[in-house]
Order: C-alpha cells, then sequence, then structure tokens
C-alpha cells in the first residue's frame, strides 16, 4: 500500500529536477508555448481519499511538499494508528481542516510528536469506530477545533464528561486529594499541580483507559436501551467547539446527550438525525427521569436536528421552546406525527410553529414570517376550542392572552353541487331527475336514451338557466365531451331534448 507521499507524487507529477532529465540536448524547432512550470509543492485543499494510504512516508521531503496545505481529505484510506495520523499532521502546521472518515482508527493515542494543533479548526472523523478516550485526548490537542464530526461510530452512550462519577462538576474550581485545577471560560487549564501534570501525561502516553469498557459495549445490541453503561472519564470542557455531529449512532437517552452541553459549553449548532432517541428529559443511569432541565447545559445552541428520532409526545416539542437561544430546529420522521390529529403536513407545520414561539426556521424551509407565525397562532388557538381542559397544553392559554378568545371559523364550502335536480322535457313528457354534474354529454345522452327511447345519435339537448330563460334562450349542448359543470347547471334548470330531423 502507497505511503501519503508516493500517493501524493503520483497525483501530482513529478519534482522540476526529475522533469528536466528528459528534455532532449538538442531543439530543433522552437515554439513559444507560456511555460507551466510542474507543482513544487502540494496545494492548499489536498484530496487523496481512497488511495489506500497506511503511511506517512519520508519525513522531509512530506514537509516540503506540505508546508501550505490548509484543508486535507484523506476519507476511506487504509489508517489504522494515530502515530502515521500525527506524523501527516505535525508536517502541515497551516492545516485547518482534516477529513480522517471511513480510516480504521479505533486504536489507542500515545504522545503525539507534537503538543498541539493550534490552526486546526475542523476535525471529520465519521465512521472511524474511534473510542471516547481517544476523543478527549484529542480536544486536549486541539485548542482552536470548532467543528466536529463523530457520525456513524456506534456510540450507545457519551463516555465523556466534566463531572466525576459521583456526578459533582469538575469544570469550575475541581479539587481532590491529589492537588487543585482550575479551568477557565474556554475550558483551557490555568493552573495544575505536578500531580494532576504527571497523571495526564501518564494517561495520554498509556493508551485509552476506557477501551475495555468501549469494546464492551460495541459487542451488544446498539439499540438496546439497557445496555450496561460505563462510566464516562472525566474531563475539562472545550470551549471552542462550536458545532457537533452525532448523525447515525445509537445514543437513546437525553442524559447522554446532556454530558455533550457540559463538554462543550458553546456549543451552537448539534446534528443528532437518525439516533433513537426517545425524549428531551434527562433521565439517570437507571432510567428515572431527573429535575434537570432539557436545556440547562444549552444556553448558546441555535440548531438542533433532531431528524428520525424515536420522540412521541408533544411535552418534548414545548421542552425545545425552553432552549433560549435555539432558533433553527429539524424535527422530521417522529412517530409522534403518525399519530398527531392533524390531517395534512400545512397543519403540523402550524402546531408546530404555535408551540416554538422563537423557531425562525422550521425542518429548512423559508424563515417563518410574522404573518404566518400569527396565522399557526391562531390555527393553534381553534385546534384546542373545543378539547376539554386537560388536554390543552400551557402555550393555548399563552397565546389566548395575546389573540383573545377566538370563534370557530365558519366552514364555507365553495365547491360546486355533484347532484344537482334537472327538469327534462321531451315533446309532452317532463320528468325530474338527479344528476351528477361531472359527467359528459355523451353519457347524459346515453342515459336519456333509455328513459325517452330516443338514440343518442339522434338526440339534441338544450339547456336552459332558470335565472335567465328568458335573456339568453336556449343554449345547444352540441359537444359530446363537455363537462356538464361547466354548463353551471344548478338544480331546478331544465334540459330540452330534441329529436333530430332526418334530412
Amino acid at each position: 500500500m502507497p505511503t501519503l507521499l508516493e500517493a501524493l507524487e503520483e497525483k501530482y507529477g513529478m519534482e522540476p529536477d526529475e522533469k528536466e532529465e528528459h528534455v532532449e540536448e538538442e531543439v530543433l524547432v522552437s515554439i513559444f508555448v507560456p511555460k507551466l512550470p510542474p507543482r513544487q509543492s502540494t496545494p492548499q485543499l489536498l484530496i487523496l481519499n481512497d488511495c489506500n494510504i497506511d503511511r506517512a512516508g519520508e519525513p522531509e521531503d512530506l514537509k516540503k511538499k506540505c508546508r501550505i496545505v490548509k484543508e486535507l481529505d484523506l476519507a476511506q484510506n487504509k489508517l489504522n494508528n494515530w502515530n502515521e495520523v500525527f506524523v501527516i499532521l505535525s508536517h502541515m502546521p497551516r492545516v485547518e481542516f482534516v477529513n480522517l472518515s471511513l480510516n480504521h482508527l479505533t486504536g489507542p493515542i500515545q504522545k503525539p510528536p507534537v503538543t498541539k494543533m493550534d490552526h486546526l479548526r475542523n476535525l471529520v472523523l465519521n465512521n472511524t469506530k474511534l473510542e471516547w478516550c481517544s476523543v478527549e485526548k484529542l480536544l486536549r490537542l486541539l485548542p482552536a477545533l470548532e467543528e466536529l464530526h463523530l457520525s456513524l461510530n456506534e456510540y450507545t452512550h457519551v463516555l465523556i464528561d466534566t463531572v466525576n462519577p459521583k456526578g459533582q462538576p469538575s469544570d469550575t474550581g475541581r479539587s481532590d486529594a491529589g492537588g487543585g485545577q482550575r479551568t477557565d471560560a474556554t475550558g483551557n487549564n490555568n493552573t495544575k499541580d505536578e500531580t494532576a501534570t504527571s497523571q495526564t501525561e501518564e494517561d495520554t502516553m498509556s493508551g485509552c483507559s476506557c477501551s475495555s469498557s468501549t469494546s464492551h459495549l460495541t459487542g451488544q445490541n446498539k439499540s438496546d436501551p439497557a445496555a450496561v453503561e460505563p462510566p464516562p472519564l472525566q474531563t475539562d470542557p472545550h470551549g471552542g467547539v462550536r458545532k457537533l455531529h452525532l448523525t447515525g449512532n445509537y445514543i437513546s437517552e437525553w442524559g447522554e446527550i446532556c454530558r455533550i452541553g457540559r463538554v462543550f459549553p458553546q456549543l451552537e449548532a448539534l446534528v443528532l438525525a437518525d439516533c433513537p432517541l426517545r425524549s428531551l428529559k434527562p433521565t439517570d443511569p437507571q432510567g428515572n427521569e431527573n429535575d434537570e432541565e432539557s436545556h440547562k447545559y444549552f444556553q448558546q445552541l441555535k440548531l438542533l436536528n433532531l431528524s428520525n428520532a424515536k420522540i412521541d409526545s408533544w411535552e418534548d416539542i414545548d421542552r425545545l421552546a425552553e432552549f433560549p437561544a435555539l432558533c433553527n430546529v429539524r424535527l422530521q420522521y417522529w412517530p409522534l406525527w403518525a399519530r398527531t390529529d392533524s390531517t395534512t403536513e400545512h397543519e403540523r407545520r402550524q402546531l408546530l410553529i404555535a408551540r416554538l414561539p422563537n423557531i425562525s426556521i422550521l425542518n429548512g424551509g423559508d424563515t417563518i414570517g410574522a404573518v404566518e407565525r400569527e396565522d399557526a397562532e391562531r390555527s393553534f388557538i381553534r385546534h384546542y376550542l373545543d378539547k376539554p381542559d386537560a388536554e390543552r397544553p400551557r402555550r393555548y392559554y399563552e397565546l389566548i392572552g395575546v389573540h383573545g378568545q377566538l370563534d370557530p371559523l365558519v366552514n364555507i364550502d365553495l365547491r360546486p353541487e355533484r347532484k344537482v335536480k334537472v327538469r327534462f322535457t321531451f315533446e309532452d313528457q317532463a320528468i325530474e331527475r338527479t344528476v351528477d354534474v361531472n359527467r359528459t354529454v355523451s353519457d347524459l345522452k346515453s342515459r336519456l336514451e333509455r328513459i325517452f327511447e330516443v338514440p343518442a345519435a339522434r338526440m339534441r339537448l338544450y339547456y336552459v338557466d332558470q335565472d335567465f330563460r328568458d335573456l339568453q334562450g336556449l343554449e345547444e349542448m352540441k359537444y359530446p365531451h363537455k363537462v356538464l359543470y361547466s354548463y353551471n347547471i344548478r338544480s331546478g334548470d331544465e334540459i330540452i331534448i330534441e329529436r333530430k330531423v332526418k334530412s
């Protein structure tokens, strides 16, 4: 399998001195062509996905070629050793974006050759099966990290937290028998004693302490909520991360997501699509609901994607309304929508808009305007007018205070009558029959043929409007495929039948 350096040279060609060896000494014909020199270093955006890369390559050559790289895509390669990853990144001092998806990076993280990567802002680790203890070690090395992707990693629990196993907060003024440690608002350490520092280095050198716990979970049914939860790894909050993607994992309890909120207190976007979350109410490890507010650790959260969750309660919608900064949500494909009273998607949207007063973008649609919101709130009030008090949510009474008590809308059906009573006259006969106005003139003649014994081919029909009989007289119904309602036929009108005279 090629190294990164070999894959790079194969894609971008030879060095200038290598290329010059093949230039012939004698040139018989000179043609002026604008010179395009061969690339002497890699581009700032380096894409080498699906190249079977498993190693870094010669360090000096790698350093020379990759010194200006800012975005690196190594998805779907054969990297399985974090030391090789760190060797690669150590020679890219300007790198800001790295995609390592679909590399099998389950192994422990040893002490890297660089202590910190101060420019890396976006890290994609989808479908790498990365363990949470490795995530924690990466967070220490990436102080500038702003966006982290951990989708499709088969997580059932979130195994990092800022509280110790007894539930005592550790992000502000933590102290223990071995010494004290204090963190600032961004999660960076202000002070550390020698004991804490040496312990951190020892943990980093020895690899993941939670490997056995995570491996134990990996062998279980990922969708089983009764899976044994290993103790989370205590860490410090990271104040830089603003966006986190956890799509397609098996996390089902909001209490696990609260750990995410504690570790990333400045989080602004959280994507939990295709996660089987059953509720937004936090629970303890035994599954009992606790008194914590769902939004307690998400004070800065603006975007939340919960599509394909297993939520089946309107109370969870009301909990979303309590997130102070939340303005953009995706709530598609919930079991709740299959049993909702609403019969149309438009009515469901109105109920959601009315319940979520701070949401400006719903399910990726246009920004909710003032007119749409007022219409939704009024429709919400009328939706619950006939419901008993026990079924009315708190939001109903809040909106009554805004819009007042509304009367039910009058149900006006503007569709034309489908069945009308028409008087049919043929010579000295006159009868009344009910006619379906959705039928054609040809179909009507076929039916009248059986009543008046006049062949349809020899029948002429004349429509007489009861209100305009004297003004416009008779209107011949001469087009066989014309639909009857196009004549504006109403009950009480008349149709005169004549037999065609043989010519």
